[in-house]
């Protein structure tokens, strides 16, 4: 079955090159809209799998994207959620991954012109993952102070760290890094322990890793 989506952007002709490049790669475009009454309308009409949001639209143009992103995820849970940006805009993407860190994603707008990268990162959402920037990943690290939570890692747990933030898995950091899947493994466990984090399942300690790598400012 096609991924299902909605996307919303003020400006049609990026509505329309990004529906075009969506549907090119086999997504079905379910609506296109210019505003979030827009949006949440055709979120509750059509129930896609994912809703592809600008975070800067009408009428202020400076937080109503993350706004409408975060009543969507009140209101429709299932329905992930990627946040589309011009600048890489910290403080959002935190309140963003920090109230909500599954099936959620940002990304850039300069990162979104391959196709297959676009696909894969809405997959990945609607799969109940996260997609996080690779900028803004580069951003948050620089940011990091003295006090940061994650002063006690190792510089390779600090790699892996970033890369599970990207939404990449076990597998996926192994081909990256160079190294076995074991020994990410053995990494996360490591993370896990240092970062405090309660004993739950792998899955939740992800994302309260993830959670902790955002904060981590």
């Amino acid at each position: 079955m096609a991924l299902r989506v909605v996307l919303a952007d003020d400006a049609a002709l990026i509505r329309e090159a990004l529906a075009q490049l969506l549907e090119d790669g086999g997504v079905e475009v379910l609506a296109q809209v210019g505003n979030p009454a827009q949006l949440l309308a055709a979120i509750e009409e059509h129930q896609p799998d994912v809703a592809l949001v600008d975070i800067r639209m009408p009428p202020t143009y400076t937080d109503e994207g993350i706004r409408a992103a975060l009543e969507i995820r009140q209101r429709f849970p299932e329905v992930g959620i990627l946040l589309l940006s011009t600048h890489i805009e910290v403080e959002e993407a935190v309140e963003l991954f920090s109230s909500a860190a599954r099936r959620v994603g940002y990304l850039l707008k300069d990162s979104v012109s391959d196709l297959d990268e676009l696909v894969d990162a809405l997959t990945r959402i609607a799969e109940g993952g996260t997609v996080l920037d690779s900028k803004l990943v580069v951003e948050l690290l620089e940011q990091r102070r003295q006090t940061d939570p994650l002063e006690a890692l190792t510089p390779r747990e600090r790699e892996v760290l970033a890369l599970m933030a990207e939404g990449r898995s076990n597998d996926g950091i192994a081909k990256t890094l160079w190294v076995t899947k074991g020994a990410v493994e053995k990494h996360i466990k490591s993370i896990f322990g240092k970062l405090d984090l309660p004993t739950t399942t792998d899955d939740h300690r992800r994302v309260l890793a993830v959670v902790t790598f955002l904060n981590a400012r």
